[in-house]
């Protein structure tokens, strides 16, 4: 067991050195590839109307005019042990871990992620505890039953689930649920403040989330179950007189929860990097409205932020899923 996951935390960090010098290809290198110059590309990193000295700045501070190797060792060393930036008589320290620095709004990116982080990971937990729960009830019971009217009513709610898309339904519940019946409110309240409202402000964009991604959950449930629930280890144990209740869900659950736990890292994983379009309907202050802001003003910095933390949350939870495999199915430890 030891062994397995000294493994993994050695593939996450590989894995997360790699993610940093795609991260930094596709902000840096790409675009000289696609033709641009150092002063067009320092110009992205300014936003609109810079100064021939801002761009002059700009382009020194990234150093764009080094080898790509020197840029990629600045970069790395900017995030691991922060790094410092001239801004004419002045020079600003980015304290580690520096995930960029905004030349527009003259703002370290990390602050603004810390301080938005929280409202993501509170819709991102929120909602995948609400689409799991339900979603594995829902598939097994279908998958229990397969045939009936509970199946064919479950599956085919699960259908116009994966159909509707989020913009469609947060504004319908939106206008249903906060504006026609003021029953939950619209402004996010931070849960050290008070939890009740927390929880009532973030409800509708909870369910938002979890009607989309349970639909995918219950389908994927119940494909397992029904697999294994035909499965010869199944009738031994039911051969052995085992309750049904213990058949299936010490045996057939577990053995069909690994394609589950797979989907949910990936899932929780990408909304911890920011739920773009339920934070923008809902007006959550969130790291997905943070990028869509950054987007809209032409600034860089804030995106590549985004980049990089949301690809460290895919890989920790990816972690996370492989020491859950040893876990669920103990025959991935000796893999």
């Amino acid at each position: 067991m030891i062994t397995y996951i000294i493994r993994r935390l050695i593939a996450a960090v590989i894995l997360l050195l790699v993610v940093t010098a795609v991260t930094f290809g596709i902000f840096f290198i790409l675009p000289k590839l696609a033709g641009q110059t150092a002063d067009q590309l320092a110009q992205q990193y300014i936003g609109k109307n810079p100064t021939p000295a801002d761009i002059a700045a700009v382009k020194a501070n990234l150093g764009l005019d080094k080898p790509v190797y020197e840029q990629y060792w600045d970069f790395v060393k900017g995030i691991v042990s922060g790094t410092t930036y001239n801004q004419g008589p002045t020079t600003v320290r980015c304290d580690a871990p520096c995930f960029g620095f905004s030349f527009k709004s003259r703002s370290e990116v990390w602050p603004q992620l810390v301080d938005r982080l929280p409202v993501t990971i509170s819709l991102a937990v929120g909602a995948a505890v609400l689409w799991l729960l339900s979603g594995i009830v829902v598939g097994v019971i279908s998958a229990l039953k397969p045939g009936s009217f509970f199946d064919r009513a479950a599956m085919g709610g699960a259908l116009a689930g994966v159909s509707l898309p989020i913009f469609f339904t947060a504004q319908l519940f939106l206008l249903l649920f906060s504006y026609q019946l003021p029953i939950f409110g619209r402004t996010y309240v931070p849960f050290t403040e008070n939890p009740s409202q927390w929880a009532n402000t973030l409800f509708l964009p909870w369910c938002s989330l979890a009607l989309l991604y349970a639909a995918i959950y219950a389908r994927l449930t119940r494909s397992g179950m029904l697999e294994t629930m035909s499965e010869d280890f199944i009738r031994t144990a039911r051969a052995k007189g085992l309750r049904e209740r213990t058949v299936v869900t010490k045996h057939g659950l577990r053995a069909a929860l690994t394609p589950i736990v797979t989907v949910f890292g990936m899932d929780v994983g990408l909304l911890l990097g920011g739920a773009v379009i339920t934070e923008t309907v809902y007006s959550l202050a969130g790291i997905g409205q943070y990028a869509v802001q950054a987007i809209r003003d032409n600034d860089l910095p804030p995106i590549l932020g985004v980049t990089l933390l949301a690809a460290f949350f895919v890989i920790l939870l990816n972690l996370v899923v492989d020491l859950l495999y040893a876990v669920v199915d103990p025959r991935v430890r000796v893999s």
